[in-house]
């Protein structure tokens, strides 16, 4: 996949117009994880925004982020890093083979008791 087709995924997957971001680090500064981080909230979007997306996906950093989404409660612009650094570790799923969900295979794992929501997050994630 050409670094293009995987901003256009990133972007897709996520929502998110990094470019929006006018770099104050106010997301960094929300992080509780950043001590550990080997990329914080704003480098990470600066990084998608420049498309240095295979530096990322190759980055054990991605998995520190917890989802907290501290970063997308502090910024000012509403660029959502903590979407966007979900959108990375789908594209890295997708890319270990793992891309396999189709959709005749969903009323195979409907359940009462699962939210629909988690279905259509796990379709999202394994479709291309």
């Amino acid at each position: 996949m050409s670094n293009s087709d995987l901003m256009e995924t990133i972007g897709r997957i996520s929502g998110v117009n990094p470019r929006k971001c006018m770099k104050c680090g106010k997301c960094s500064g929300a992080c509780p994880a950043y001590d550990e981080m080997e990329f914080h909230p704003h480098q990470f979007v600066s990084m998608v925004e420049s498309g240095r997306i295979d530096e990322l996906m190759n980055s054990r950093g991605i998995y520190t982020c917890l989802s907290c989404f501290a970063c997308v409660d502090r910024c000012p612009r509403s660029v959502e890093p903590a979407k966007l650094i979900e959108a990375v570790r789908c594209a890295c799923l997708r890319r270990q083979g793992m891309d396999h969900m189709k959709p005749e295979h969903i009323p195979a794992i409907l359940d009462e008791d699962l939210p629909q929501q988690a279905v259509t997050s796990a379709f999202r994630k394994y479709r291309k």
